[in-house]
């Protein structure tokens, strides 16, 4: 934080490549002072460009940077961040649109309504609930949390794997990543929230598939990486698991001819959980808490860890 300490009272804010006037406004409330110029600016909230785009707004008396996003992969790979700079992202502003995603998904798969919203004629499944459940939610921070919440009424038993093993509020049992095979076999849905880093790529491979139970549904809305698609194809296909909800895929987008469209135990959706609609208004929350804090030289939100890559 030693980037912080030293701040005015009204800094100098950028918003590029493109503006918004929601971010405008969000900074402004905040107490920041808008500038057209990237090169004056101390603070740049960015939106409207890729980390290529980067290059053309930094400078050497940029000192902070709010990301739009959760994940931040991309721009760790890119290597454009510097380490002399204090970079935030949007992560947990998400997490209500998010999380109510992943319930849609974990309801519409363990009811099949994929399967019967294919059919052409009437059948009477025998579908399942997720009333009573255990549910593994593997990588528990912001969306996970929002998630033990929503899934409250349903009386879920909710196994959590964090990064720390700290004991999640609502987790029935919260384990570090070495509790992971004892989640998966244990679990009836499988939640994956987990960032996405060189350590998590292909976290749920051929041996955690295995792992899991047959009836299990296995739901990611956090980045298609975590999941090794091909393994995920064999497993859906064989009938090792019951089901998959993928908000995310990898590759992404899925290209057209994909095995996983034309799956019958897959319900599929085009990185639609943070619409819009819903991803703008919180981020303006973020960038004039963000914005706030920065000027009174507090602790910002979503600190980035360059050296963790999240």
């Amino acid at each position: 934080m030693d980037a912080m300490t030293k701040t005015s009272r009204h800094p100098k804010i950028h918003i590029g490549p493109k503006s918004l006037p929601e971010l405008v406004d969000a900074v402004k409330r905040a107490g920041g002072e808008l500038t057209d110029l990237a090169s004056e600016a101390e603070g740049l909230v960015w939106w409207g460009g890729s980390p290529g785009d980067f290059v053309k707004l930094d400078h050497p008396g940029l000192r902070w940077v709010q990301l739009p996003s959760a994940g931040v992969e991309e721009w760790v790979r890119s290597g454009v961040l510097r380490p002399d700079v204090v970079y935030t992202s949007a992560v947990g502003s998400y997490a209500e649109s998010v999380a109510e995603h992943a319930l849609a998904l974990m309801l519409a798969c363990v009811r099949e309504l994929h399967h019967l919203a294919r059919s052409d004629t009437w059948t009477r499944p025998d579908v399942g609930t997720l009333f009573d459940s255990t549910v593994g939610i593997v990588g528990c921070g912001g969306i996970g949390r929002e998630l033990i919440r929503l899934l409250a009424p349903f009386r879920t038993r909710i196994l959590a794997v964090t990064r720390s093993g700290t004991p999640v509020p609502g987790a029935s049992r919260t384990v570090d990543p070495g509790g992971l095979d004892e989640v998966l076999s244990a679990s009836d849905f499988i939640v994956i929230g987990a960032p996405a880093t060189a350590e998590t790529r292909h976290l749920i491979g051929r041996r955690e598939l295995e792992l899991m139970p047959p009836h299990c549904v296995l739901v990611n809305i956090a980045r298609g990486s975590l999941i090794d698609t091909e393994a995920l194809v064999e497993a859906l296909a064989a009938g090792r698991i019951a089901g998959a909800g993928l908000d995310v895929t990898d590759p992404e987008p899925l290209p057209d001819g994909h095995p996983l469209w034309t799956e019958p135990r897959a319900l599929i959706t085009p990185h639609a959980a943070n619409p819009a609609r819903m991803l703008i208004p919180r981020l303006a929350e973020r960038v004039a808490e963000n914005v706030g804090r920065y000027a009174r030289g507090e602790e910002l939100l979503g600190l980035i860890d360059l050296s963790r890559g999240y």
